[in-house]
């Protein structure tokens, strides 16, 4: 008998007939002889509908009164779940966030996870209760309801699965899977039978949208194993993010191809070459809340340099504004000019520690069809190149068989 938490996204709760879906599995899993506790979102396009409510009474909602009108999609959910699970003859009961008692800092609308209470729930598995918990909510010490932020629902299956040390935590989403890329890109994309923490952080923070950041950091640092599952199949093992890194590692140098379409690319051009310029560069941009992703700073010549580094393609406006209006005089920067129909793409993979060549294979194969790179990034474990927009699709195809991801190499 295992203690498995199974979280289910808006999608695989978004109607009551999605929802009978979800009892009918739970059920399944029950009559095995599983613990199993529910984590659920709100159905989908509930918190949007909302937050919409709210924006019609106040431009700019308060944050603190925002989460109590968005937490209750949440709400609404876990009441119908249980009550689905009631029908089908089990004991159920569910609970808000608040009642769990999640405790979160009070950073309104963004709230991390401090501490989970987990008595009443262990009480409950051990009375023979499904408990349905609602995802994305919290309360802090003060005892206002907090909400966690995009994904917020994935942290909580998470943060419970580490709290409870369950078996496995089980994230049920629209796709059966990680896979070796975008299929809707590449065709012959494989689904991974498994996958490293260490991998899809990376996968996660290119911009992979299986599985939010957080909840991959969470479940690393409190070693909770975690499976991605399609809630709309009866069958299939899905995706085991393990921490192992076992044999067929040696063979699959590369596990994915990641890419990102919201890159913009700027560069200072004529930068005096002297200690603390970036700083002088990036620290406005930073003091205006904009994120910085790569970051090049060619050698200096004659006293001079160009720096170059990109952000998000929504923030690429604000961005130039604060360095033409702020930073370029007071630095004495000859120009200030930037793209915003860049992309990223980036090779992952935990065998590149073991097998050199990688790069260079990388480079080879897109100088083969005539694609330019303009910046390179490299960790431990992945080659991340920004390129011109219209070649992002080609550039995933061309890699994604260069490094024979469409073969399987997995063991059966």
């Amino acid at each position: 008998m295992a203690l498995i938490v199974q979280k289910y996204g808006g999608t695989s709760v978004g109607s009551p007939e999605r929802i009978k879906n979800v009892v009918r599995r739970v059920a399944k899993y029950n009559a095995l002889g599983h613990q199993i506790i529910v984590v659920v979102s709100a159905m989908s396009g509930e918190t949007n509908r909302l937050i919409g409510l709210a924006k019609e009474m106040q431009a700019q909602p308060d944050p603190r009164e925002l989460d109590m009108v968005v937490s209750t999609g949440e709400q609404v959910t876990v009441g119908l779940v249980s009550m689905g699970l009631m029908q089908e003859g089990l004991k159920a009961k569910s609970y808000t966030g608040a009642q769990v008692k999640i405790i979160t800092d009070s950073a309104f609308t963004k709230a991390r996870i401090l501490s989970i209470d987990e008595q009443n729930i262990r009480a409950d598995l051990a009375n023979g209760y499904v408990v349905v918990v609602a995802g994305f909510q919290g309360i802090d010490k003060e005892g206002n309801i907090t909400t966690l932020g995009r994904g917020g629902s994935d942290t909580t299956g998470v943060a419970i699965a580490a709290a409870l040390h369950a078996d496995e935590c089980q994230i049920y989403t629209d796709v059966d899977g990680v896979y070796t890329t975008d299929p809707r890109v590449v065709p012959e994309a494989r689904r991974l039978k498994t996958i490293t923490f260490e991998e899809m952080l990376e996968m996660a923070s290119l911009g992979s949208k299986v599985l939010q950041i957080r909840a991959v950091e969470f479940a690393g640092k409190y070693k909770v194993k975690l499976r991605v599952l399609s809630s709309f199949e009866e069958e299939g093992d899905g995706t085991l993010i393990t921490f192992e890194e076992d044999e067929k590692m040696e063979q699959a140098i590369i596990s994915g191809i990641a890419f990102n379409r919201d890159e913009a690319k700027i560069t200072v051009r004529g930068v005096p070459d002297k200690p603390g310029i970036a700083y002088q560069i990036l620290g406005p941009i930073s003091e205006a809340n904009v994120d910085v992703d790569m970051i090049i700073q060619n050698v200096g010549v004659d006293g001079s340099t160009d720096f170059s580094f990109t952000v998000h393609r929504n923030e690429f406006d604000k961005a130039m504004d604060i360095l033409k209006n702020q930073v370029q005089n007071h630095i004495g920067a000859r120009n200030v000019v930037g793209d915003n129909k860049t992309a990223k793409v980036s090779v992952v993979g935990v065998g590149m520690r073991s097998h050199v060549g990688i790069a260079s294979k990388m480079f080879r194969t897109l100088a083969e069809e005539g694609i330019n790179i303009q910046m390179i990034s490299t960790s431990e474990i992945k080659i991340s190149v920004v390129i011109d927009e219209k070649y992002l699709e080609l550039a995933v195809r061309v890699l994604h068989k260069a490094f024979d991801l469409d073969l399987d190499q997995e063991p059966a």
